[in-house]
């Protein structure tokens, strides 16, 4: 019999969370965004669920070709655009949306000879500093593309440095002061922005972490309310059972120390199966759907858990280390990570299933 951790992922959820979405901001279109083998759930899992999405937007070319192959025909965005002749060949072929942030990608373009033209995401840096055409030099870009005979329609984008805090009126101003004689439609928001700026909402949104019921801050405590559902539960039971006395300790390092005669639960759930390491004692966990704690050092294939508060569990009992009852950021935020690392990190030695839905335990919606 394998270990008895397991990944389950809830598609109901997802659809859920789209639904959301398109709720939050009714007069945009949704690019969901599924990079990172849609942070860690799969893509060919989590694709039923996205049908009622305006387009799918990744980074990586065999991954949308992979998106292509299951069938579907609306729009899709490679984010990071393309960077070999190859590369615009297959965005070519498969119909691909590309976005373009530095004049060697319009170099490329302008060598190409697609069948069809294709259709460009003109890309800003309006204060990140990662990628993009800076805001007196983007009228010019825009230009330079639209004299470009392999590129059909442009639409303009940016990218928000700090949404999650409330800070983007700077960036925003820095596009439309730099866009205004430009045409073509606007994408800027990514998931904090759709949850709480509604001003940056535009032509497209570009959810991402939220489509699987994760806080764009890494905070949990920030989606309280908002309806959101998680898309991924990490589970697991109790294999071992040990009962200590005032004084011993736990584990490698011995960073825990009973204060009193304490009832330990032994998790089969390590950092190799994508748990975090630096998770300190404190961090919650839920053994036979109660609230409690790890505690002592996370080790490569176990963790240990206090076992207090559920005086009756004992070797076979479940233990839920993320999912709905305790969201991924309660687990990632004290780790010093955040939800979207800890999907991603998922061990492919978890195996990983389609599960039952879970029912919905709140209709609260954003307003």
């Amino acid at each position: 019999m394998p270990r008895p951790i397991s990944a389950r992922i809830h598609l109901d959820a997802v659809r859920h969370n789209l639904q959301l979405v398109k709720r939050t901001a009714p007069s945009s279109r949704v690019w969901s965004v599924i990079k990172a083998n849609a942070y860690g759930h799969g893509i060919e899992r989590i694709y039923p669920a996205l049908a009622s999405a305006d387009g799918i937007a990744l980074l990586d070319l065999d991954e949308a070709v992979r998106v292509r192959e299951f069938g579907w025909t609306k729009p899709v965005l490679l984010l990071e655009g393309v960077f070999e002749p190859d590369d615009v060949e297959t965005a070519d072929r498969h119909r691909l949306t590309v976005t373009v942030h530095c004049d060697e990608q319009l170099a490329l373009l302008n060598a190409a000879r697609p069948r069809e033209r294709i259709d460009i995401q003109l890309k800003m840096n309006s204060g990140m500093n990662r990628l993009g055409f800076r805001p007196g030099d983007f009228e010019r870009a825009f230009r330079r593309a639209s004299d470009i005979e392999a590129i059909g329609s442009i639409g303009l984008m940016s990218h928000f440095a700090n949404a999650d805090d409330g800070a983007i009126d700077w960036q925003i101003d820095e596009f439309d002061a730099a866009t205004r004689h430009l045409s073509g439609t606007r994408s800027l928001s990514n998931s904090a922005a759709v949850l709480w700026h509604p001003r940056a909402h535009r032509d497209w949104v570009r959810p991402g972490t939220i489509l699987y019921g994760a806080s764009p801050t890494g905070c949990a405590r920030h989606i309280e309310g908002c309806g959101l559902r998680a898309a991924m539960t990490l589970s697991s039971r109790i294999i071992g059972v040990q009962t200590l006395q005032p004084g011993e300790t736990i584990g490698y390092g011995r960073t825990f120390t009973a204060d009193r005669a304490m009832t330990i639960g032994v998790v089969a759930c390590g950092y190799a199966d994508g748990y975090p390491r630096h998770a300190p004692t404190g961090t919650p966990v839920a053994v036979d759907g109660v609230r409690t704690r790890i505690v002592g050092r996370v080790s490569m294939d176990m963790l240990t858990v206090d076992l207090t508060p559920c005086p009756s569990a004992g070797i076979g009992s479940s233990v839920e280390l993320w999912g709905e009852q305790i969201r991924v950021d309660e687990v990632a935020e004290p780790a010093g990570s955040i939800g979207y690392e800890l999907m991603c990190a998922l061990a492919r030695r978890v195996p990983v299933s389609i599960g039952a839905d879970i029912p919905n335990k709140t209709e609260a919606h954003i307003a």
